[in-house]
Parts: C-alpha cells; sequence; structure tokens
C-alpha cells in the first residue's frame, strides 16, 4: 500500500514539474523574451573580426552591453539592435595620437568617418588642460584627449596679451588672431632662466591635471626653444611615467642639423631619466634618412626603451607658413624643395617667392600644405613593422573664409590637408592595392593596438581596454569593407570623407550608421591619465 501511494507521489510531481516547465515557457515566449535577447544591448552578427592582440581572424558574432564587448561567439546571439556584417571586416576602433581637429565638431566627424573613435591632441597639445577636457564633457561624438603643451605654455609666458578662445587650443587661436591676439613669440622668444621655473611648473601642473603626455615641437621653434626645455620635458615625462609627443627641431636629410640630429635631442634625455617617446611624422622629419632612423629607434626599442615613430600616408604635410622649417634656408637646402612646393590652402595656388616673403611678414598662421618626403620613402615606412599611422589631421578652413567648425559644415565646403578626412581609410587602400605591402591585421595593429599599448605601458592606464576586440574592452570598434574601402579626400577637395567604412561604434553607442554620422549622439568619453591634488 505504502509503494502504491509512493508510485502515484512520485507520478504526480513530475507531471507537476513538467506542466510548471511548459508554463514558464508559454510566459517568456508570450512576452516575446528569449534567453538571448536581453543580454545585448547590440549584437554585431557575421563579420570578420580581427583582433591584432589575439590575432582572432574569424567570422565571429559579436556582443555588447553596457558599452562593453561582452561576448565574442561562432553561436547565436541576439540584442535589441543588431548590425549584419557580413563581409566586413570588425575591427578596433581606431587610435589617433597626432589629430589636431580633436575639439572641433566638424573635425570629428571627419575622424569618425574614416574610422576613428578615439582622436587625439597629443603633439601641439593645450594650456589649460582642465578648461580643454570640461569644454568637451558631454558633447564629443568620440573619445578625447590631450597634452600639456610647450608651444601654448611658451606663448602664454611670452605674450601677456594672448586670450585663448579655444580652451587653449592654439592651432584654431591662431586661426583668428585679432580676437586671441596671439603671437609668434612663442617661436623666437629664449627662455630666461626665471621663465624656465615656471616653464617646468606649468608643464607639471598640465600632467598632474590629467594630461595624456607633455607635447613638444622643437621644430616649430628651432631659433626659440632652448636644448633645456627639451630636457625638462623628457625629464618630466620620466617622473610622471608618461611620454613625450615630438615634432623634432629638424626637417632636414643635410647635415648639420639633420632629422637625425632633432631625434637624438629627446632620446638622449629618455636614456638618462626614461620616459616614453613618440617620434611624430617621422618621414617629414628625417626624409631619405627614415630607414636609418628607423633602424636606430628598433635598436633602442630592443633595449626596452619606449619610443616609436608615427607616420603619415602623404608625401606632402600640411602647417602655418610662419614654420621654421619652410624658411628657404632649410626648406631649399635640406629638404630639396622649393616656394612651389608651398601650396596656400584658401586658394590652392603654389607659393611664389614674394609671396611668401608677404605671408611670413603679415600673416604667418597661414595654413599651407608643403611636399616633403618622397612617395616611396612614405610607403616603405609605413610597411617598417613597428611603426604607427598617426593622421595630423590640421585644421580646414572654410572656402568662404575662417576656421570650418560647426558640425553642418559641407564636406565640399572646406580646403585642407586631406589627411584629416582620409588618412586612415588611404592606409587600408595602399595594402589592398600592394603599394604598402604588409598583411591587412599589421595595418590594423598600426591604427589601435600598437597605439594602445605604447600609451599603455606609458601610463594611460585607460588605453589598456582599447585597441583590441576582445571580452571585458570597449565597444570602440569600426566595421569596414576590405574590397572598397577608400579615401575620397584629395588637395584639392580635402574635406571629402572615406567610404567603405558603413559603422563605427563608440562606447557601445552606434555614431556612424550607414555611413552617416548621426546627430547629436555623444558617446564620447575622456582618455585622460589620473588627476592629482
Amino acid at each position: 500500500m505504502r509503494l502504491h501511494m509512493h508510485n502515484i507521489r512520485i507520478g504526480s510531481i513530475a507531471s507537476i514539474s513538467k506542466q510548471l516547465h511548459f508554463f514558464i515557457l508559454a510566459i517568456l515566449l508570450s512576452s516575446g523574451a528569449s534567453t538571448n535577447a536581453a543580454d545585448y544591448d547590440l549584437v554585431i552578427l557575421n563579420g570578420r573580426v580581427m583582433d591584432p592582440e589575439t590575432k582572432l581572424d574569424a567570422v565571429r558574432n559579436v556582443g555588447i552591453k553596457d558599452g562593453k564587448i561582452t561576448t565574442i561567439t561562432d553561436e547565436s546571439i541576439q540584442g535589441t539592435n543588431s548590425i549584419d556584417a557580413k563581409g566586413l571586416v570588425v575591427a578596433p576602433g581606431f587610435l589617433d595620437m597626432h589629430h589636431h581637429n580633436v575639439a572641433v565638431p566638424f573635425g570629428q566627424k571627419l575622424a569618425l568617418r574614416d574610422g576613428v573613435t578615439t582622436p587625439m591632441e597629443l603633439e601641439l597639445g593645450v594650456y589649460e588642460v582642465d578648461k580643454w577636457y570640461a569644454a568637451l564633457k558631454g558633447k564629443s561624438q568620440s573619445n578625447y584627449g590631450v597634452s600639456v603643451g610647450t608651444m601654448p605654455i611658451r606663448e602664454t609666458i611670452f605674450n601677456p596679451k594672448f586670450k585663448t578662445k579655444f580652451a587653449g587650443d592654439i592651432l584654431y587661436d591662431m586661426q583668428i588672431p585679432k580676437e586671441t591676439r596671439t603671437s609668434m613669440a612663442w617661436s623666437k622668444t629664449i627662455a630666461t632662466t626665471k621663465d624656465m621655473v615656471r616653464f617646468r611648473k606649468m608643464l607639471e601642473e598640465g600632467l598632474d591635471a590629467g594630461a595624456i603626455a607633455i607635447g613638444h615641437v622643437p621644430g616649430y621653434m628651432v631659433s626659440g626653444v632652448t636644448n633645456e626645455e627639451s630636457t625638462i620635458a623628457q625629464q618630466l615625462a620620466g617622473k610622471h611615467k608618461t611620454f613625450v609627443a615630438l615634432h623634432g627641431r629638424y626637417s632636414s636629410q643635410m647635415p648639420p642639423a639633420s632629422g637625425i640630429l632633432g631625434t637624438y635631442e629627446m632620446m638622449a634625455p629618455q636614456a638618462t631619466y626614461g620616459g616614453g617617446l613618440v617620434v611624430q611624422h617621422i618621414t617629414a622629419q628625417t626624409l631619405a634618412d627614415t630607414p636609418f632612423a628607423l633602424r636606430m629607434i628598433d635598436d633602442a626599442r630592443s633595449r626596452g626603451t619606449h619610443v616609436i615613430a608615427e607616420i603619415y600616408p602623404y608625401d606632402y604635410g600640411g602647417t602655418i607658413v610662419g614654420a621654421d622649417y619652410l624658411h628657404p634656408d632649410n626648406y631649399q637646402r635640406n629638404m630639396k624643395r622649393d616656394y612651389k612646393d608651398i601650396i596656400e590652402v584658401s586658394t590652392l595656388k603654389p607659393l611664389t617667392k614674394e609671396r611668401y616673403e608677404e605671408l611670413v611678414k603679415t600673416a604667418p598662421g597661414t595654413s599651407v600644405m608643403f611636399y616633403n618626403a618622397t612617395e616611396q620613402t612614405v610607403y616603405d615606412g609605413l610597411a617598417h613593422p613597428s611603426t604607427v599611422l598617426g593622421s595630423d589631421a590640421f585644421a580646414y578652413s572654410l572656402k568662404a573664409g575662417g576656421p570650418a567648425i560647426e558640425w553642418d559644415t559641407p564636406y565640399d565646403g572646406v580646403n585642407g590637408h586631406p589627411r584629416g578626412a582620409g588618412a586612415h581609410a588611404r592606409l587600408l587602400r595602399l595594402v589592398r592595392e600592394e603599394k604598402v605591402d604588409i598583411p591587412l591585421m599589421l595595418a590594423i595593429s598600426k591604427m589601435s593596438y600598437t597605439i594602445a599599448r605604447f600609451m599603455q605601458d606609458n601610463g594611460v592606464q585607460q588605453m589598456a581596454k582599447k585597441g583590441r576586440i576582445q571580452v571585458g574592452c570597449d565597444a570602440d570598434i569600426t566595421l569596414f569593407d576590405p574590397k572598397t574601402v577608400i579615401d575620397n579626400s584629395t588637395m584639392k577637395n580635402g574635406g571629402l570623407p572615406s567610404t567603405g567604412i558603413p559603422y563605427v561604434i563608440v562606447n557601445g553607442t552606434v555614431v556612424v550608421k550607414d555611413s552617416k554620422v548621426l546627430k547629436g549622439v555623444y558617446p564620447g568619453q575622456p582618455v585622460r591619465r589620473a588627476i592629482r591634488d
């Protein structure tokens, strides 16, 4: 009798359990829920996931939640929003250490179309750092970061009339000198002992305020800035465990003032005081001597020195006409160029001797483009295994006059160097065309992981979560078509955006959708070292 009753109980429990299972399943189905749908805010499906650190190169599905990558799988997943990435590469969002348009909506817009999720102004830098970060808080479509710059500090010290309109972003201040009262005092003035004390203090203030690095540009102040100031910059980089972003003193392939010597100026104190060093746009500094310079940097790296060389993928650069290295004594003798190799951005006309002299005297902040290294030197430099890409995106000018700032500025309504719109797509195209003979994975690394790792190793801990497609990393992601990605910007139409990059995601938020930048979407976060009291 007891056995009979026990069997009845077991049967009843099994029946009830089965009914309960179907009841719960019915509730889930009726509510439209599934075990996957609520797990992800965004899923990227069927894309070729390429991670430069782990070397993963396979078709996978990527799940994103709360701004982070939470799964990478070959299993089916669902999310609130989805992107079909079939035929597209799913790459880490591109990082750019050398971008002068970070704080300008139009500049950010162009960078995003070029796949850049984190542009940073590290060469010129700013002063004051706090004000610059505050100006972008909650208003940035991309991530953003800045260095403390020796050039704006020198202008502040030597020109009491200077008053920034762009939170210390002196390149844009120089576009409207009558309002900002900018001068060229930073370029020619030699610091006194008292000035040097103030110089050091202001650099430390910037580092304590969370500046990523120290921006140092002796190439713009060849006859003004002293070797001692360069040493102070590298000394402080060592003390604060950060790095210097360098525009070397000389753009030259001739003695006695060669680009190699300009690189030595920072590598010597680096050997004494430590800290990292980025030699920016090295081909524009060392020209035909670039192969030797890169071997020297590789030898330093093999001995544990944190030094890296950056290159933009063009044989011409962009600057101001008053730049020291464009003076005929250097540009014509040491760079083997002439006045006609300098192009005035507003008119796109080559300069004559008379026009050059007029502009230097009356408007030294005028934007120009200038030929420097040969195309083959640039391509060989980009193919070198340890180099990275930086756009050196320079300020654009409205064809109607004035700096191009507003988000709604027409792409075809500006003049400027095309690198601000197409540098990253250009490298991908050059790799596809085999003009730069490297694997696609290495090209991606030059625009993401290699940069992130260098910065991570030199005090920017946020970079441990960037430049990678891995679980737990920030969902900064660039999707591009390796068969069609192309730079459309040219010298005559410098603001035309790249195509073949249909989606760009910043901190888990889609900012570029179907090759259009979404207006009013601001997921960008600051990249910043720890702030010290």
